[in-house]
């Protein structure tokens, strides 16, 4: 049999046809990582646009949580509020980490000034108590009308929980995780569906040392860069074993 005849059979096909779907495979998941990078570099213009603007006073923000039909819309935003604390309703959020130390997330809500409007405020991280994690952290709570800077955010993030919270649960105040219906229902406040990520130096007992806010379209251009990669890396291979090394020798004879 010719060599020709050997190059062109089955087994021929059938590598080119598997060739073919892989970098289309590959193609086309490096193209939807771009379409992704270029969805969260808009999502990262809105939110720098957001934190350029003026901040939000007590009462800009409480007719902006009035008049907003989406309180999504206000998301990063940035704001200076007045109030007082209602420290009772204080919740420690565990397992939460600043600067690779475990430790916690304290809420506490703040009832802002000339309105009935409480929002939840994420005042910052304090470290725990090794020896006896269920002992509270030492942090002070200031009383009367304090003045505080910060963003707004969504709810508290969830950890994995490795069972549900039963019936009756979740009035402890260290809790793995925070449900804003839930924790309203239970201390009767009127929260706002958005929380204020407390920002500047550290204060009471608590550090702020708070991630940048970053969309991450940088993820997504490495694993394009990855899956194109790839895909060219099998477009190589293909050439090299189907066509150079199996390429006859030039002083092969030829058939009669």
């Amino acid at each position: 049999m010719s060599f020709a005849r050997q190059a062109w059979g089955l087994r021929f096909w059938l590598v080119t046809l598997a060739a073919l779907l892989a970098m289309a495979a590959t193609a086309s998941l490096g193209r939807w990582q771009l379409q992704r990078a270029a969805h969260k570099t808009a999502l990262q213009a809105t939110m720098d646009e957001r934190q350029a603007r003026a901040p939000l006073q007590g009462a800009e923000l409480q007719q902006a949580l009035d008049q907003a039909p989406d309180a999504g819309q206000l998301l990063h935003r940035r704001v200076l509020l007045q109030g007082q604390w209602l420290a009772g309703a204080t919740v420690f959020l565990d397992n939460r980490q600043m600067n690779g130390r475990p430790g916690f997330f304290v809420f506490t809500p703040l009832r802002l000034a000339n309105g009935n409007r409480v929002v939840l405020v994420q005042r910052g991280w304090v470290p725990r108590n090794f020896l006896d994690r269920t002992q509270l952290p030492d942090v002070t709570t200031p009383a009367g009308t304090v003045q505080l800077q910060g963003r707004l955010a969504g709810p508290p993030a969830r950890l994995y929980e490795f069972a549900p919270t039963a019936p009756g649960e979740g009035s402890s105040r260290i809790r793995q995780n925070l449900d804003l219906a839930s924790y309203a229902a239970q201390t009767g406040l009127a929260l706002a569906p958005l929380t204020v990520m407390q920002t500047g130096a550290a204060s009471e007992g608590l550090q702020r040392d708070w991630a940048p806010i970053d969309s991450g379209v940088d993820k997504h251009y490495g694993y394009a860069f990855q899956w194109f990669g790839l895909c060219g890396l099998v477009a190589i291979l293909y050439v090299w074993f189907q066509f150079v090394r199996r390429s006859p020798p030039t002083d092969c004879p030829r058939d009669a």
